[in-house]
Parts: C-alpha cells; structure tokens; sequence
C-alpha cells in the first residue's frame, strides 16, 4: 500500500512536472505573449473618418449637438483612433445616395427610407429602435364615432385623409393594403400614375401633413376616414375630441427607426461600430441614445426580420422612392 502510494506520488510529480514545463514560459515566450496583448489592444481600423447620417431635419441646429456628443461617444470606443464626423441633411437622398456611393458610413432612417437603402444601396439593417418595450406602433383607420364602417375596404369611393405621400401608417400601409387587395390599381410606374390611381379610387382625398391635420379633417367632416397611427389620437387630441373618434381597422405594425451600415465597411470596424452602439443600452450611456430621438434602446436586428413585409407595401407604390428622396422637414408627423 505504501509503495503504490509513493510510485502513485511520483508519477503525479512528475505529471505536474511536465506541465509545469508545458505552462511557465520562457523569456521568449513572454516577449511572444506581451507583443500579442499590444497586437489585441491596438486593433488596426481601415478608415481613418466615419461619417453618421441622422434623419433629415429642418431643425437640423437642434439635433446637431445631441448627434455630436454621439460621435464623442464613438470616439471614445474607437480609442480615438476613428475621427467620427456626423450629417443632419434636409433630405433622405443624401443619405441613401451617400451610403450608395460610400461618402456615408452608417445612418439613423425612417422605416421606408431604410428599405430603401438597404435596397437600393445594399446598407444592412443592423439595429431598430425601441421606446416604451415596442419596436414600432400600428397603422390604424379612424373614424367619426357616430360612424359604422368596419372596414378599410369601405375607403374605396369615399373621402379620406393621409398624413403624407410618405407617410408610413398615413399613407404606404394603407394605399400598399388596398393595392395589395386588388383594390386599388395602378396604371403606370411613377409618382404620376400613384396620384391617377388615388384620383380614380377615392371621391375626395387630403393630405393634412401630419397625424393631428389628418384627425381634424375627420373631426370637421371633410372625410369619412383618416389613416394615421393607434397612439395619434391620444398624443395630438383633446379629450373631448378622442371621445369622437373610434377605430375602424388596425392595419398592422409600422416598424421603429433603423440603424444601417454600408456594406462598405470592413467586417472589424462594422462589427466595432454596432458593439459600441449596443452599449448606449447601458445606464451610463443611455441618455446619449434618448437624446437623439427617444429611443430607449437599440435592439439588433435584420431588414427582414423588422422591416419585413412592410418594405413590400413599399414596392407596391411607385414613385415613393423619389417622393422620399425628395420629402424634407421629416421631424413632422407621420
């Protein structure tokens, strides 16, 4: 017993022994290692500039500061390695032309705006907005309470209100349902023929120019219908006028803001960039974030899996990708 303990000792020793061997390195091997930890903390970036787009803004004045203090930010992440350069333009053509072309590396955009890009411009989705737990709010039809309608089909020969030609739930969810249900045809293949095709569908058509001009053509009885969003009434009407007001179809989900990336950005500083964008999660960055447009988080995603089936109503419209190149002051309602 005793001696299989002391050979079963030995060879334990001498096991320990060899790893030891295997494990304390030599000076060389320590030069190796330190040289390696250099190498990992100095990571080399391929661009000396990134440039940021923001949604274009005719209060470009108000939102340049909160965006600047978002490249200091990155900057910082960066290890001030990556002079962070920001454009708050007054129109989306800069900014999808920009990630075309590669003068704009990543930007903040709309939903339909961001399809488009990703479309056009092959930019990645990479990341959407989330406020108050929700990535997006639904497209809605209202109507007077003393009203019976029960459906957005009814729409077709009646009088209604859109928000905007690129309204997202005020105009491309609802007219991209009604086309999509053969209901409303278009004969052509620009802005043009869509104008035509609303001519020929409805018995009067409005656009207010945000959620609160829709609402009050409804209010005053002008139309029968108004396209907007679930939370429009609430946020933009007294109580009194809410109380006028109810629903006659909720279309579906208008997806928050996006953040995209060029495709021209290597795999390193892309994958660095959205890592540093997911840590204004982080109390201590958050009110960076909630400084920008309200967001209280970014959450990672794809094109199709947030912006999904609502970039295909998109397609159905033609001309709406000019019309948003050429839309300004996007701060208004849609």
């Amino acid at each position: 017993m005793v001696k299989s303990a002391i050979i079963g000792t030995a060879i334990g020793a001498f096991v320990i022994g060899i790893a030891i061997g295997f494990f304390i390195p030599s000076d060389s091997d320590t030069q190796e290692v330190t040289q390696m930890t250099v190498q990992q903390e100095k990571i080399g970036y391929d661009i000396e500039t990134l440039t940021i787009g923001f949604i274009p803004s005719e209060k470009a004045d108000e939102l340049t500061p909160k965006a600047e203090s978002l490249a200091r930010f990155l900057e910082s992440e960066f290890d001030d390695q990556v002079e962070i350069e920001v454009v708050v333009p007054s129109n989306y053509e800069t900014i999808i032309e920009g990630l075309r072309f590669g003068h704009i590396d990543a930007a903040f955009m709309d939903t339909g705006p961001g399809w488009i890009a990703h479309d056009r411009a092959n930019a990645e989705v990479t990341m959407a907005e989330v406020k108050k737990g929700k990535v997006g709010y639904y497209a809605t039809v209202w109507q007077r309470a003393d009203s019976n309608y029960s459906s957005i089909d009814e729409a077709i020969g009646n009088k209604v209100a859109f928000t905007s030609i690129t309204g997202s739930s005020g105009f491309i969810r609802p007219i991209g349902t009604l086309v999509d249900r053969g209901l409303i045809t278009v004969e052509g293949d620009d802005i043009v023929a869509l104008r035509q095709a609303l001519d020929d569908s409805f018995e009067f058509h409005a656009f207010g120019g945000g959620y609160k001009a829709a609402l009050e053509l409804l209010l005053n009885g002008s139309v029968e219908m108004a396209f907007g969003s679930d939370i429009a009434p609430e946020k933009y009407l007294t109580l009194e006028q809410q109380t006028q007001l109810k629903k006659v179809d909720t279309l579906g989900l208008v997806p928050s803001h996006v953040f995209v990336v060029s495709d021209d950005l290597s795999d390193i500083t892309k994958q660095h960039l959205i890592d540093s964008m997911v840590k204004l999660n982080h109390q201590d960055n958050n009110q960076i974030l909630k400084d920008v447009y309200g967001a209280d988080a970014l959450l990672p995603t794809t094109a199709e899996m947030h912006i999904g089936n609502f970039g295909q109503y998109l397609d159905l419209l033609p001309g709406i990708e000019q019309a948003t190149f050429d839309k300004k002051n996007y701060d208004l309602p849609k």
